[in-house]
């Protein structure tokens, strides 16, 4: 039951990451590698510290990892956690896909 609990909360951060057009246009970014946070910063019109915040529940969602290498910090795309919810939606979705055939 408590494995159940924490698995409806991190699907519901995941959705709530997802839900905000600056973070998923972030995870645009990364499905084509690693990048500084600054690079991140740079494509966007918005604030250093608006990033940071984005990068931060981005992160909380477990959609990205960060690794520090000297000064710098570098964020890379999670995954594990999308082909999670893909596999959540599918399983949603069911048989309704095979019922609009028929």
């Amino acid at each position: 039951m408590l494995n159940e609990e924490a698995e409806k909360l991190g699907l519901q951060n995941t959705l709530k990451a997802l839900a905000d057009p600056i973070r998923r246009e972030i995870l645009n970014l990364l499905k084509d590698g690693k990048m500084s946070a600054g690079e991140i910063v740079d494509k966007f019109p918005v604030t250093g510290a608006s990033i940071s915040r984005h990068l931060s529940v981005l992160k909380e969602a477990d959609l990205i990892r960060d690794t520090r290498e000297g000064k710098f910090i570098f964020y890379e795309l999670n995954a594990s956690v999308l082909e999670e919810i893909m596999l959540w939606i599918t399983d949603l979705k069911g048989d309704f896909g095979n019922d609009q055939e028929k």
